[in-house]
């Protein structure tokens, strides 16, 4: 009997959110496969008009294509966290493996409420327009927060703290391009005159984000000189794992942004 013929499934939703028809975060074990997928789970019975962003279902695998076949249910639905399962000697006992290194159940559960985080922002952002832009929800904002930043760059609390670089009229803080990647904004500080390596966080977990920030800033420090380099991380909201990450890289810092809409009534022209 093949993996496809035996595959339980438990979806794992919090009960004060604002639950979508369409799509949902879900917990599907492949027995056959010992692996344990949290993703971004698609419905195949119910009919919905909106889905999961974009660019999850442009830049994210999908189960069927993790695991290279087919599969009876949820094939369509995208891998956010997969996780190899062992058993020592009874269900009891149950080991996670992600990525070759130990999970935790605290690990599993952290992940879970980063996914539970997003999706209720993706489930309570209303649409300003129909257009295919807005239509993208919280990564339309997303893929704008960074050029908001820069734009009003002077009346936010970077702009309090930082300067950007500026040479000759040309601006090259934002996308700042490094042998290793685009920085998505190098700043200096105000103060010290060190460098400052800011990064928003933006469809990935908080382990990227620290892993990338790190990267960049370690760059920095070696290719311009500065041992005083610090670091920020732009997010929409805080969780454990960034919470943890703080506790030894003291030279970081994290700001949260938020999306706010109000409606106000036109009245005409006196």
């Amino acid at each position: 009997m093949g993996v496809a013929a035996r595959i339980p499934w438990i979806a794992f939703i919090a009960p004060e959110m604002q639950v979508s028809k369409g799509y949902y975060p879900v917990y599907l074990y492949y027995k056959d496969l010992n692996t344990l997928i949290l993703a971004y789970g698609i419905s195949e019975t119910a009919e919905f008009e909106k889905s999961w962003p974009v660019e999850i279902m442009n830049t994210t695998q999908t189960i069927a294509a993790y695991f290279d076949q087919n599969v009876p249910r949820y094939g369509d639905s995208f891998v956010f966290k997969a996780y190899s399962i062992s058993f020592e000697k009874n269900i009891a006992n149950i080991s996670y493996i992600e990525n070759g290194n130990p999970a935790s159940q605290k690990d599993l559960e952290a992940d879970l409420e980063t996914m539970l985080d997003y999706y209720k922002k993706t489930v309570s952002l209303i649409p300003l327009s129909t257009t295919p832009d807005y239509s993208q929800g919280i990564f339309y904002m997303e893929k704008q927060l960074e050029d908001f930043i820069i734009s009003n760059w002077e009346k936010t609390e970077l702009g309090k703290k930082c300067d950007l670089i500026i040479e000759e009229g040309v601006l090259l803080s934002q996308q700042f391009k490094t042998d290793i990647g685009a920085i998505d904004i190098l700043a200096t500080d105000k103060n010290t005159r060190s460098f400052v390596v800011i990064e928003l966080k933006k469809n990935q977990t908080s382990d990227d984000t620290i892993g990338q920030l790190a990267r960049y800033m370690g760059w920095v420090q070696e290719t311009k000189k500065d041992d005083n380099v610090k670091g920020i991380i732009i997010a929409g909201s805080y969780d454990r794992k960034l919470d943890y990450a703080l506790k030894v890289m003291k030279n970081v810092e994290v700001f949260l942004y938020e999306v706010d809409f109000k409606l106000k009534e036109f009245k005409g022209v006196k």
